[in-house]
């Protein structure tokens, strides 16, 4: 798998994978509804220093299982999570085509979202909406060193679950 700077024509395919998870309304707490040019406008068209990636799969890597190589697996988007004041804890929001969950994507972006906010200048990552009924995701995030520093309860319309808790998750970055 290959971590590389997304590019234009990197959003069909994201856009491919990122509408069902948004209109699944489990773990983004975007309107299931969003619009492709309000998301694309999002995560892809942010001025610096916001940064955006792609997991990109290659051949032999074993990510998928899938043929060609090339594929845009999953994207991380990276941000400061506040303007002025604010702007030296970066934010970040990420998503895997679920075709590759549990192959690695997940913390492949993960590690090269938190190099990539070092090398931006950031000084520490805070996630401000991790689902806590996304297990996968919070175990992820644990164990690259993130803490939970609070729960919101109830602050998250689960479509399934109803009312569950929402971490605010932070982790100090090393320069």
């Amino acid at each position: 798998m290959r971590i590389r700077d997304a590019e234009a024509d990197d959003w069909p395919p994201i856009w491919a994978f990122a509408r069902p998870i948004i209109a699944a309304g489990e773990t983004y707490p975007w309107p299931r509804d969003t619009s492709e040019a309000w998301a694309r406008a999002y995560w892809m068209e942010r001025e610096r220093p916001a940064s955006r990636l792609v997991a990109e799969t290659e051949p032999g890597d074993g990510c998928a299982g899938v043929a060609e190589s090339g594929r845009v697996a999953g994207t991380v988007e990276i941000h400061p999570n506040l303007p002025g004041q604010g702007s030296h804890v970066a934010n970040a929001g990420f998503m895997v085509d679920p075709a590759f969950r549990g192959r690695g994507v997940g913390r492949a972006l993960g590690e090269a979202a938190l190099d990539r906010a070092v090398k931006d200048g950031f000084h520490a990552m805070q996630f401000n909406a991790v689902v806590e009924t996304n297990t996968g995701a919070v175990k992820l995030w644990r164990s690259l060193g993130f803490e939970t520093l609070a729960t919101v309860p109830e602050g998250f319309r689960h479509p399934e679950l109803g009312l569950v808790g929402m971490h605010i998750m932070y982790k100090l970055l090393e320069s």
